[in-house]
Parts: structure tokens; sequence; C-alpha cells
């Protein structure tokens, strides 16, 4: 073979992404409890100024490598009023999944190795196997409440040698739908702290907090903090996120600059001038609508039930339900193909995750009408499942 038909072995080594794997399962009609979304399209207000701005020579030129200038000083009086980071630079990036990728170029290299928890958001496993990073060390979590097991974590970055360099959680959970105490969010910053480890927070779900529930970061100089306007916002196709880190994390922003120069220059100038709309509209405005959802999870925990009582887990937080699969039937993907093409509805299997055997579900992608029809076809195909198989 000629050397231009050789593909790399960080692509080659990288499974294909879940996503892309669950759109070709897509059958017509069926409803989408797989890929994590919301249903609710960013402020009306926010849209109707985009308008205006989108004939503005500025929106198709290149922007600074950091981000619109008003859009960083909102987001740092919002991070220091909400999140209590007290002087935070920040780097807007293309969607938060850029923005973990801009960390991964920064803080590791291919020797390194890296920790994450299972069940694992599969997009983080995936920037690290894509930048050559092999040694991924997967910690368990709590069975019960899918916290990361932080004991775990203190015996491994003390027993590891090199110690690991970055360690990766994401609160409220994805795909667990934990919300994660404060006591366990400082005590994980701590052990990292002591053993020289960077903490890289996933906080794309601060605002999908539950039943009384609240959601926290640490401010510390070796955590760095990621957020998105995705989900919050329904801007999901807008592509905005930022990452917020600590000024005494010293050369840390010159090696973004140079990540952000050769990724993205900068994120879509239209877009930042729609995040900085949307957050006119603030943090009440996302509340109001992620309150919509709690019907949406009660009809899917409803249509769970032929499952048994202990199969269902999360809902705390984030959009999304975990559940594990009867015994007899431990090939998710089999399950969820099946599913899909028999019954109409599309989940995620655990398996792209790190834990076979289990699937997830999101409750946030459809409104109240066409979850109680998801819900419904779901409670028949996991009827029909337990009763006669996966039958053609």
């Amino acid at each position: 073979m000629g050397s231009f038909e050789a593909l790399s072995h960080r692509a080659l080594d990288t499974e294909v992404p879940v996503m892309v794997k669950i759109a070709e399962l897509s059958v017509e009609g069926a409803m989408p409890l797989g890929q994590g979304a919301v249903y609710w399209q960013p402020p009306q207000q926010a849209l109707e100024k985009v308008k205006q701005i989108s004939f503005e020579t500025s929106s198709s030129r290149y922007g600074t490598h950091e981000g619109l200038p008003e859009l960083i000083e909102a987001l740092t009086i919002k991070l220091q009023s909400e999140n209590k980071l007290c002087r935070p630079s920040i780097m807007v990036t293309s969607g938060s999944n850029q923005g973990f990728l801009n960390l991964v170029l920064a803080l590791c290299d291919v020797r390194d190795s890296v920790v994450l928890f299972a069940p694992y958001f599969f997009n983080a496993y995936m920037a690290f196997r894509m930048t050559g990073i092999s040694n991924i060390i997967v910690g368990p979590s709590d069975p019960e409440s899918l916290l990361p097991d932080a004991d775990w974590l203190m015996r491994t970055l003390t027993e590891v040698k090199p110690v690991p360099k970055l360690v990766s959680i994401v609160n409220p959970g994805n795909p667990s739908g934990t919300c994660m105490p404060q006591s366990l969010l400082e005590r994980i910053s701590e052990i990292c702290k002591d053993a020289g480890s960077w903490l890289v927070v996933d906080n794309a779900y601060e605002y999908f907090v539950y039943d009384g529930s609240k959601h926290y970061c640490v401010d510390r100089k070796h955590v760095v903090n990621l957020f998105s306007f995705s989900k919050a916002y329904g801007m999901m196709g807008w592509r905005v996120g930022y990452i917020a880190y600590s000024p005494q994390a010293e050369g840390l922003r010159t090696q973004l600059l140079k990540i952000q120069d050769n990724v993205a220059i900068c994120a879509p100038m239209i877009s930042q001038h729609i995040a900085y709309q949307c957050l006119t509209a603030g943090k009440d405005w996302v509340q109001e609508r992620v309150q919509t959802l709690k019907r949406n999870k009660e009809l899917l925990v409803e249509a769970l039930s032929p499952l048994g009582e202990g199969s269902i887990k999360g809902g705390g937080g984030a959009i999304y339900l975990w559940v594990t699969l009867p015994e007899r039937f431990p090939d998710d993907v089999e399950v969820v193909s099946w599913l899909a093409q028999r019954h109409g509805v599309l989940l995620l299997p655990g398996s792209a995750c790190g834990v076979p055997g289990c699937i997830r579900i999101t409750y946030g992608a459809v409104k109240e009408a066409e979850c109680e029809l998801a819900a419904n076809r779901l409670k028949k195909g996991l009827e029909e499942l337990l009763k006669d198989g996966m039958v053609d």
C-alpha cells in the first residue's frame, strides 16, 4: 500500500461515533430518545436581534481568538455571580466538545495517562483516543448513585506512576443523569491537587437540576471548567461553548491560543452574537424550560417499569436516565437496534459509555405530547422484549 492510502492510527483506533451509528439505525418517524438535545429554540429576542447583526460586516470576519469582547465580559459576570469563579480567564469555542479537545491538546502528551469514570461521556473518550492517548484509566462509579468513586481515585493517583495527567468528570452527569454533591466535587478536586493532576469538569448541564439538587463549581488553579450554550439555550446547531480557567494556571492561555488558531481561529461570529443575546434572557428563562422536562421524565420512568425496580438510575440532573437491561439481554447494541427498527424509538447503547448491558435515554429532545408517544412505544417494546425476546 502506498503512503497516500494509509490512514492515521489515531483515527483508525477510534470507534465510529455512536451518534453516527444511531443515525444509521433511524427509521422514518422514529422518536429521538438517543441524542442529547433539547426541544426548544434560543430566545425569540435573541433570534430577532441576530437578523440585524447578520448584515453587519463584522459577522463575516474573523473574530478574536478568545471570543467576542462583549460576550467575554458578560460571561465573566455570569461566572462570578452564578458559578462563584472569582477571576476566570475565558476562551469561547465552537461548542464545549471543541473546548475539551483544546484542553486535551494543551494539557496532555501522548505518553500521559488520563482518568475517566464509567459510565463516561463517549466524546471525552474519543478525544483522548484521537489525540493518540492510549492509557485511559476508567474508574468505577457507585453502582447505586453513579457518582465517581473518590476512594478509588485517591488510590489510583497515589499508586499509578507517572501520576495521571488529567481527570475528567461531568456534572451534572452525562450519561448518568446524576448531580454531584458539593462535598464530593471538592474532595475530587483536593485529591487531584494533592497528586498534581489537572481536573477538567464539564458543566454543560449546569441548569438541569431537579428536586432541590444544586450545581456547584470549584475555583482552583488546577481546575478547568467547561460550559455550553447548546442545551441551556437550545443552541445545539449554533456551536458555542467556553472554557473557564484560573489566570494563575501559568502558560495555559498561550497554549490555548496556539491551538485555537489552528483548530477554529474563533467560534462563528454570528453564533457568538446570539450567545451574547441569550445571556440577557438569563438563567430564569432556561430554568422555566427545564422544569417542563419533569413530565417527560415521569412518562419515560413509567415506560421503563417492565424492567423492574432498581433498573433505572439518574434523573436528578442533566436530561438522562441510565437503564440496566435484563441479564439475558447483554448485547445493548442489539437491543437498541431492535427497538429502533421494530418499535420506532432511538436510544443510546451503554457500551458507548464503557458499560455494556445498559442504555441511556434522553428526555429533553421532545415536547410532552411527543414524549408520551415515545413512552408508549418504548413500554410496548420492552414488554415484548421480556415476553418474546427480539422477535422479527
